[in-house]
């Protein structure tokens, strides 16, 4: 669990609910259904308009790492590399097929297999760097997901606010159903800007910094194994692959 996140996320609400309990208004001022439907349900109907439905899923599936994101462990990574390195250096290429079926990461055994196989490492850089593009390009289409919502949120919370105002225009004869229309207004407002910036919008940022460590790991092993194709010491390579920390 991260518990930079959840501070984050604490923090923010403090922020906003502390600061309306400072000024003398209710929290309760906060809660309207009207309001929250039309961000909420606006900017969910709008993503799936704006992406297909896997793309999609796949972002909501992506924000669990704000909270637990995906293990990881570089120093690790270098590690198992350079024992490949000298495996390879003391028996040959073919060494390395028993680490292939102890490799349980998909890129990873992929890559290794290519090597095994007897690619050069010209072919196994083209090879693998279009995987990783190929990888990232994925990664941040679903990101992108809530990067999208919150740019709708505020746009959708403006909208909120003109239909809050209608609502007041039309019961202008009735002061008692004023209260609520504004209410509706200016709530749908802050539903809209906080959800966008204390919510959406670093939830794509979190994703995307653990899509980059995600691709930084995968580069690590591409170039590690070209190392390894061009007969590299290594402690070279692991010298090399340690500027990527």
């Amino acid at each position: 669990m991260d518990r930079g996140s959840l501070i984050g996320l604490g923090l923010g609400l403090v922020a906003i609910l502390g600061g309306q309990a400072m000024e003398g208004g209710h929290i309760g001022l906060f809660l309207q259904p009207a309001a929250f439907v039309i961000v909420v349900l606006g900017t969910l109907a709008a993503v799936l308009l704006h992406f297909p439905l896997p793309v999609f899923l796949q972002g909501m599936r992506m924000s669990k790492w704000v909270f637990r994101p995906p293990e990881s462990d570089a120093p690790a990574l270098i590690r198992r590399i350079v024992l490949w390195s000298g495996a390879t250096r003391k028996e040959g290429v073919l060494a390395l097929e028993r680490h292939v079926n102890m490799t349980h990461d998909p890129f990873q055994k992929g890559a290794l297999q290519l090597l095994v196989d007897g690619a050069d490492a010209d072919k196994l850089r083209e090879t693998l760097e279009v995987q990783i593009n190929q990888f990232e390009t994925t990664e941040r289409q679903a990101a992108r997901v809530w990067e999208s919502a919150g740019g709708y949120a505020p746009t959708l919370g403006i909208l909120g606010a003109v239909i809050g105002l209608i609502h007041v225009m039309e019961n202008l004869s009735d002061p008692s159903r004023l209260g609520a229309g504004i209410a509706v207004a200016f709530v749908a407002t802050i539903y809209g800007v906080g959800l966008a910036n204390l919510v959406f919008l670093p939830i794509a940022n979190r994703i995307k910094f653990t899509i980059a460590r995600r691709v930084t790991e995968r580069e690590i092993v591409c170039d590690g194994l070209i190392g390894i194709a061009h007969g590299d010491n290594p402690r070279i390579i692991e010298a090399r692959l340690k500027g990527y920390l």
